[in-house]
């Protein structure tokens, strides 16, 4: 296992010639603050579940102007793993300008299986599923100065590290449930939701009478 590190781009090839391989990744980022617009994109995780994780990392005056990565990301045969993709989502099309589907969410697969709790954190979710255990001190540290330690680093390569066997897991739930079709359904909703989010409706339901 290797975390690697990465400014501004992903080298060519990491996940195939052209951005285009096989195999679905694991995609998570890392940013100022929650509101998407104000607080800049400053890293990008990425992982295809075969042990590395690759980290891309922009600075306070990046153009985005990563072709590689978005490549990768916009690749429409390869879906995408996320843990509370809707922000994630957001933060890629706002700043990368590119729809990173696709989708998997294990946070709303967890919410359409695990109806037994309210703990749908990615802690919890590794905790249980998987019997492993992560640290989530770094997780309001910041990540635009101008070093990444290296705690951060292995914070941040730990969001997506454990994505693609917590998918497998909670796939086989969706299907024992039968709610595997409405999962796919939320899943192919997600790019949109993000949109309204970006678009001035982050909390406020449209499907709703009010």
């Amino acid at each position: 296992m290797t975390v690697h590190f990465h400014e501004e781009d992903l080298p060519a090839g990491v996940f195939g010639p052209n951005g285009e391989g096989s195999g679905d990744l694991a995609v998570d980022t890392e940013t100022m603050g929650l509101i998407t617009p104000r607080d800049r994109l400053c890293v990008v995780q990425i992982s295809d579940g075969n042990g590395d994780e690759h980290l891309v990392r922009f600075g306070p005056n990046s153009s985005y102007d990563a072709p590689n990565l978005k490549a990768v990301l916009a690749d429409k045969t390869r879906t995408k793993l996320y843990h509370y993709g809707r922000f994630d989502l957001a933060a890629i099309e706002h700043y990368l300008g590119v729809e990173a589907g696709p989708v998997f969410c294990t946070k709303i697969a967890s919410k359409l299986v695990r109806t037994y709790t309210d703990r749908h954190g990615l802690k919890n979710l590794v905790e249980e599923l998987l019997g492993e255990s992560i640290s989530k001190q770094q997780q309001s540290s910041d990540w635009g100065g101008p070093d990444i330690s290296e705690a951060q680093r292995d914070y941040a390569a730990s969001d997506v590290r454990f994505l693609h066997r917590m998918r497998d897991e909670l796939n086989k739930r969706l299907v024992r449930e039968g709610r595997d079709e409405l999962a796919q359904a939320c899943f192919d909703f997600l790019p949109t939701r993000a949109r309204l989010d970006l678009a001035g409706w982050p909390d406020h339901d449209i499907f709703s009478h009010s």
